[in-house]
């Protein structure tokens, strides 16, 4: 539990940075779209990562036919949620993204209740609400006010292939995979995913270099790459097996809390840096309650889940 939400904390920090990313682009690219930026970002994201990840791998060897497998289906499933929920995070705020994306912790002990043919028990059914309830509270929503947007749209669609990502590291059939060489195709995957999308939506071919052109944007995708991306994907890509995809899921729930905390300061930062107004958010009643109600769905799932044998994991 400890390292996953590790890897949360360093999510986090990818909803506030990539809204500053988005608009520094944008002012120096006013013709580029959502789409071209999106997929260009996960292109360079992933391939800084893989980049990086080749050093990881020196003394491990080449990936296995299984670990090539899995990495390629996990790049396919994380590539297409993040690229969507990129352009999805310029049709609306950081928060309600970030609440919606924890959509995928319904639809797992759903999936599990259809795949066990049982109910889910009532803790995870008790930690699900709760956590819904938290993420709600800290997205500031109010229900005779929400509509669904695009951005809404496609956050929600986002969530569901994250949570098709999330079942495919339960596959024990991976069970051996070692987690380094696992991510290092994950992030391959991605970039031949997104490299032709964003020459295709591209609104010239010198774009694809113009992106990342500035100090400020080769800054913030370095970021993502190292911590939101290399950092973030070995931790869930190695330790998850150690838990249920229903409890992967609710982990993964306190990404929003971490972000409502990097964005009560990390905004104003980011906006000085990269010269747009971008304003930071307050510390409410509203944030405390809604991050102690997701805390508390965690540590509901935690009680009894420390009995639980040990898997070791394989980096």
């Amino acid at each position: 539990m400890l390292f996953l939400t590790i890897a949360c904390l360093l999510w986090g920090l990818s909803f506030p940075v990539i809204k500053a990313l988005q608009m520094e682009q944008t002012s120096r690219m006013p013709e580029a779209t959502t789409l071209f930026l999106a997929a260009w970002l996960q292109a360079a994201r992933f391939g800084l990562a893989g980049l990086l990840l080749v050093w990881a791998m020196r003394r491990r060897g080449l990936p296995t036919p299984l670990e090539w497998r899995q990495g390629m289906v996990i790049g396919f499933w994380g590539g297409l949620g993040m690229a969507i929920q990129a352009d999805a995070l310029a049709y609306t705020h950081a928060s309600t993204s970030a609440f919606l994306t924890q959509g995928y912790c319904v639809i797992l002990p759903l999936w599990a209740a259809l795949r066990s043919r049982r109910a889910p028990t009532g803790r995870v059914m008790a930690a699900t609400l709760l956590v819904m309830a938290g993420s709600a509270v800290l997205a500031g929503l109010r229900w005779d006010d929400f509509r669904i947007g695009r951005g809404e749209a496609g956050t929600m669609v986002a969530a569901l292939f994250f949570a098709f990502q999330i079942l495919t590291l339960e596959d024990r059939r991976y069970a051996e995979n070692r987690g380094v060489p696992v991510t290092f195709v994950m992030c391959a995957s991605i970039v031949l995913l997104f490299v032709p999308i964003a020459l295709i939506a591209a609104p010239r071919p010198a774009a694809m270099l113009e992106a990342g052109a500035s100090m400020e944007s080769f800054t913030l995708v370095l970021v993502l790459s190292v911590f939101c991306s290399v950092g973030a994907f070995l931790l869930m890509n190695i330790w998850q097996r150690r838990v249920t995809a229903t409890e992967a899921g609710l982990i993964y729930t306190m990404e929003p809390v971490f972000t409502a905390i990097y964005v009560l300061f990390l905004p104003s930062l980011l906006g000085t840096y990269v010269g747009q107004p971008y304003a930071n958010e307050s510390m409410t009643l509203t944030v405390v309650t809604g991050g102690a109600l997701i805390v508390g769905a965690n540590l509901l799932m935690r009680w009894k889940a420390a009995h639980r044998p040990a898997i070791a994991p394989v980096p």
